[in-house]
């Protein structure tokens, strides 16, 4: 292929959202607002958990680690965005750009392989309850978790690493923040061979814990369509119900954002934000309002603290 004259480009800039002085502004209230209630949200999820003796339980466990890593997945792209939203020059060094898409890679990476975890509790707990203690052990639940932050890693590893490579012949990024599809446009080389590494780790990592939340759900319908009491139904499917809305609203969102070409449309922007701004904020709300035990600890443990401000 034939190759462009190039000079070492250091940083590049983002185009994806208005450059209207008054919309920024507005959007920055906006943004400022979700970011604020996502961590409130997020480390409220923390303290329950950490505060109530009795949710010391796998599946509060891994929920302690889901909240960890909303918190972290929305502070990858965020405060960068609200910046840019504040600044003339909307900008980010290549090195930041790079290390913004690694943290992105890692928690998403790493929430999607403890989703996978979290319905194979509920399988254990549905299918096998009598042996839950013994199955669910905490040595395992711990080798589960850090098994799914090793795989994120290894996942955003590998894809930064061929990328530190790119010698780069653009600098105009249309979107908000970094992300590697919006990478290999501005490269001066052939990307071939980065583009089919990032989608067969996609495949593996994405569609490949997508199958194992469907395997461990086929067993867990199946038992609760036979249990015989309509009370008993209930119940059972109670405890999944949370864990299905944030598995529909990750999955769904983030196979809306990475299916859409990098064009910054507005309708990708949409998913986008959606899939990086929005997903954070709405976990700990679906977990605080679904699930009664949670909900109620929640109110134990504001009124506890409020009256300890007092």
């Amino acid at each position: 292929m034939t190759l462009r004259n190039h000079s070492t480009i250091l940083e590049f800039s983002l185009l994806g959202l208005s450059a209207d002085p008054h919309v920024q502004a507005l959007l920055f209230v906006l943004f400022l607002g979700i970011y604020i209630m996502t961590l409130i949200g997020n480390l409220l999820m923390l303290l329950v958990f950490r505060a109530n003796s009795h949710l010391q339980t796998p599946m509060y466990f891994f929920l302690s680690h889901l909240s960890f890593l909303d918190f972290c997945f929305s502070s990858a792209t965020v405060p960068a965005l609200l910046k840019n939203l504040l600044s003339q020059k909307k900008t980010i060094s290549v090195g930041g750009c790079l290390a913004q898409v690694f943290f992105v890679f890692e928690s998403g990476g790493t929430e999607a392989c403890l989703l996978s975890v979290m319905a194979y509790d509920r399988y254990v707990a549905i299918c096998h309850p009598l042996l839950y203690g013994q199955m669910m052990s905490n040595q395992l639940c711990k080798g589960m978790v850090w098994g799914s932050w090793g795989l994120g890693f290894l996942d955003a590893f590998v894809n930064i690493l061929l990328t530190m490579n790119f010698d780069f012949c653009d600098k105009s990024i249309p979107h908000y923040s970094c992300d590697l599809p919006s990478l290999f446009p501005l490269s001066c080389y052939d990307v071939s061979t980065n583009f089919a590494v990032l989608l067969c780790s996609s495949i593996l990592h994405g569609i490949g814990t997508c199958f194992l939340i469907v395997y461990s759900y086929i067993p867990i319908v199946s038992t609760i369509l036979n249990i015989s009491s309509s009370l008993g139904r209930s119940k059972a499917f109670s405890t999944c119900s949370s864990h299905l809305a944030v598995v529909l609203l990750f999955y769904g969102s983030g196979f809306l954002h990475y299916l859409m070409p990098v064009s910054g449309s507005p309708l990708e922007l949409i998913f986008s934000v959606q899939y990086s701004v929005i997903t954070p904020l709405v976990n700990p709300l679906i977990y605080s309002l679904k699930n009664n035990e949670v909900k109620a600890a929640t109110k134990r443990t504001l009124r506890k603290y409020l009256q300890y401000i007092r």
